[in-house]
């Protein structure tokens, strides 16, 4: 592999920054540090203090990514026909996920090297998780220019006009599947977001447990099919990464054993969900609505409750980083999924934008926590 790396050397020099080719550096240098690891300090947020680089991080991430992604795939091809082979269902549902996931990366990864030449700086390896993100957050039932228009906003919009990685204060992905959300919403809920063989529709599992007033939302969910250890393993119609639990929290030991990921967030989540669910469960005498009768173990495994504690809430960017910050941010997040799934009756996910509504408020946790950590000391020194 040396030869190669000499090569790189070679054609260089047109792309430094007096060469025929300076603009297009960062496309070059997106090769280079993609091949090799950089023996340049980084000089530009984000930074991380440890012996990886951001190229590894992002690596890590990908791997704790491959069982949900892997599952998602296979079941695309379940939902369809559950009677067939499994090697079968995988093949089915690649041709389904491949072009969401092409798409979402062409679309994006145009956005970040148009920005990267125009301001001429390096082209970041966050889109690599982004580009993956977007596809297992939508139903797999989703039209290709609707994943283009999530990743083009989730960039430009999410990203770019805040700086670029690093500077941006909303997850880019969810901003992505927000704007699809609000603008497009029959294609991103409903009954129809998932098509059945025969044109048969069926609705997701958080759709049927909202369904109708006066009712337990786990008969409800009974009733359809859906049985406690198909919500836990995935066999559910749902957006194609968020479905499979057990998946899900593999990918949760990956990046926690890393430390990737901070295991305070995921359990201060976890912790706010029980909280405000005990609250809500106590109003099922007086109100109608079916969510608010919905235990603690089912809001962990429907929806994308595991998918976004672990993957979104967890994101470094956007999150707290002081350690008391990212309890405050991670119950903060789990109290509003349970609120705004219980108290909206038209919006019955509501982990989009929890952890939204939560990283506005991070940097204003980790502020508090900063100045209550300050007034402490100096009272004790005064």
């Amino acid at each position: 592999m040396k030869f190669l790396q000499q090569m790189m050397k070679r054609v260089e020099e047109p792309f430094k920054k007096e060469g025929k080719l300076s603009r297009l550096y960062p496309i070059f240098e997106m090769v280079d540090t993609f091949l090799y690891t950089p023996d340049t300090l980084t000089d530009k947020s984000p930074h991380i203090r440890d012996s990886i680089d951001l190229k590894r991080t992002m690596f890590i991430v990908f791997i704790a990514l491959l069982p949900t992604t892997l599952f998602g795939i296979f079941n695309i091809g379940f939902q369809e026909d559950p009677t067939r082979h499994w090697m079968v269902n995988i093949g089915i549902g690649a041709q389904t996920f491949i072009p969401i996931l092409l798409v979402s990366y062409i679309a994006g990864g145009f956005w970040e090297v148009l920005f990267s030449v125009i301001r001429k700086h390096e082209i970041n390896e966050g889109y690599f998780i982004t580009g993956l993100l977007i596809p297992l957050i939508v139903p797999p039932t989703i039209p290709l220019w609707m994943v283009a228009v999530a990743a083009s906003f989730a960039v430009v919009i999410g990203k770019e006009i805040f700086g670029g990685t690093g500077y941006n204060i909303f997850n880019p992905a969810l901003v992505g599947r927000a704007f699809l959300f609000f603008a497009y919403p029959g294609k991103m809920s409903g009954d129809e977001v998932w098509t059945i063989v025969d044109g048969v529709s069926s609705a997701t599992p958080l759709a049927v447990a909202a369904s109708e007033k006066g009712k337990q939302a786990v008969d409800l969910i009974m009733q359809s099919g859906y049985s406690f250890s198909n919500l836990f393993f995935g066999f559910v119609p749902g957006s194609i990464g968020e479905t499979s639990t057990i998946a899900i929290l593999i990918g949760a030991v990956i990046l926690v054993m890393t430390k990737v990921a901070n295991w305070r967030i995921i359990i201060g989540v976890m912790l706010g969900m029980v909280g405000m669910t005990l609250i809500t469960n106590s109003l099922a005498d007086i109100s109608l609505n079916p969510m608010v009768t919905m235990p603690l173990h089912y809001h962990m495994v429907i929806g994308g409750f595991a998918f976004g504690m672990v993957f979104m809430a967890t994101e470094p960017v956007t999150g707290a980083h002081t350690e008391i910050g990212r309890w405050i941010y991670g119950i903060l997040i789990g109290f509003l999924v349970v609120m705004i799934r219980s108290l909206n009756p038209a919006f019955p996910e509501g982990m989009m934008l929890a952890i939204l509504l939560g990283n506005s408020f991070a940097p204003l946790i980790d502020y508090y926590v900063v100045r209550a950590h300050i007034n402490k000391r100096r009272k004790k020194f005064a």
